[in-house]
């Protein structure tokens, strides 16, 4: 199956999650013996063109016109997506499925589809409303539109949990039947020989201290407001312990200021960006993980602290509710709530047989549920059925083509017997 994936990121560039699934889920598919183009957005020196252990990645640029806002920047991208997936499909022929994901792609997709009559496929792995909790000011309206657009458009929708189905199915009135929930996966060999490394581990905590770990964004819908104002609670019951905020975002000096209020600064630390080896690193160094999200769709980084073997704590929303199992693959808490939170990771602190536990349930179900090789095979059956669909609607379609045309023929060959019968009793008595 000749595939068309269509994202804004792609590896090296890795603005969210997004990235990482395209990545692995297109490597996946060319193992499965599957045809892979991604067409993608070219940013700083990386190369147009790279083939990418079989995946076919070309990369375009913006516009030389500046734009005038984020919207105008991701119209003028679309304009050289179309235009480089024409050049690709003059080439080399159609695809036979075309995946788009989120809205950032989404007028890309939509022209593709069109002039090429080629069945589209989308992934919706967040929307502009649960990120904002609402719709308030017109760039949001503008991205929930696209979003509706793209759903519209898409034969078949993927979304990575129940949660988003019950979501985006409320949100943009789809049909049940039309969204497949098909989770994100993760890297099963990631953590593959990486034992804790106690000398990278005291660039950030003393030897005594244990290390409550953030990994992500810092941004507000992931909640570490809430983990920082967890910390006094935390500290209160357990001393040695100090938190690693990982990550960077537009939220780092707001956080840091809070800290600084608190009077736990010495107790919290930012490490700013980590590249990939680093992450590994962290995550073995780490006692607990906390995600403490008040939106979250999915939840990629708690996969990768479940397989690190890192007890971990997640807020009870969206994807992170339906990965974790209170006491059995985790621990849960009130989104939101500082209190509910410092509660579940004193828990992991000082019940050692529980932290043991959870985390060998967790790793378990990681390998189980959450591989590349089922993802790649259900996002495999999805493609076909939107193949299948697309043929149907094409056979009915002609159907009610000919169907029309008959039903022409059979008016118009009625319309001249009743002109005949007509002329004939005009004349009969002339």
């Amino acid at each position: 199956m000749k595939i068309l994936m269509l994202t804004w990121e792609y590896p090296p560039r890795i603005v969210g999650g997004i990235a990482r699934v395209v990545h692995d889920l297109s490597k996946r598919l060319i193992k499965d013996g599957h045809d892979v183009t991604v067409v993608t957005y070219r940013d700083g020196d990386t190369p147009y063109f790279e083939n990418d252990k079989g995946v076919k990645v070309y990369r375009v640029d913006n516009y030389m016109i500046r734009p005038n806002n984020f919207i105008d920047w991701i119209m003028q991208l679309n304009f050289n997506m179309i235009a480089k997936s024409s050049e690709i499909i003059e080439k080399e022929g159609k695809f036979d499925v075309i995946h788009a994901h989120d809205w950032l792609v989404a007028n890309a997709a939509k022209a593709l589809k069109h002039a090429y009559d080629i069945p589209l496929v989308s992934t919706i792995h967040a929307t502009e409303s649960g990120r904002n909790s609402g719709i308030h000011d017109d760039t949001q309206r503008y991205i929930n539109d696209t979003e509706w657009m793209l759903t519209y458009e898409s034969t078949e929708v993927i979304v990575n949990s129940n949660f988003m189905k019950g979501h985006i199915q409320g949100l943009f009135g789809l049909p049940f039947e039309k969204i497949n929930v098909i989770p994100n996966g993760i890297n099963l060999t990631n953590f593959n020989g990486i034992e804790r490394d106690y000398e990278f581990r005291r660039q950030y905590a003393s030897d005594n201290e244990k290390i409550i770990l953030y990994m992500g964004r810092l941004v507000y819908e992931k909640g570490i407001q809430h983990l920082i104002s967890a910390m006094p609670k935390i500290l209160n019951g357990y001393n040695d312990a100090k938190l690693i905020i990982a990550g960077k975002g537009g939220m780092t000096d707001e956080l840091k200021a809070q800290a600084e209020a608190l009077g736990i600064s010495n107790k919290v630390y930012f490490t700013g960006y980590l590249n990939a080896k680093q992450v590994q690193k962290m995550y073995k160094c780490a006692d607990v993980a906390v995600f403490p999200s008040t939106y979250e769709p999915f939840g990629i980084v708690a996969l990768e602290a479940m397989l690190a073997g890192v007890p971990t704590v997640v807020s009870d929303v969206g994807g992170l509710d339906e990965i974790v199992e209170h006491g059995v693959t985790g621990m849960k808490s009130y989104a939101g709530n500082s209190n509910s939170i410092a509660d579940s990771i004193l828990a992991l602190l000082y019940d050692h047989q529980l932290a043991a536990k959870v985390s060998k349930n967790a790793k378990a179900k990681v390998k189980e549920l959450y591989n590349w090789n089922k993802i790649a095979q259900d996002t495999h059956f999805t493609y076909q059925k939107a193949i299948c669909q697309t043929m149907a609607e094409r056979q009915a379609n002609q159907i009610a083509q000919e169907n029309a045309e008959k039903a022409k023929k059979a008016k118009n060959t009625d319309s001249e017997i009743t002109n005949l019968l007509a002329f004939k009793k005009k004349h009969a008595y002339a």
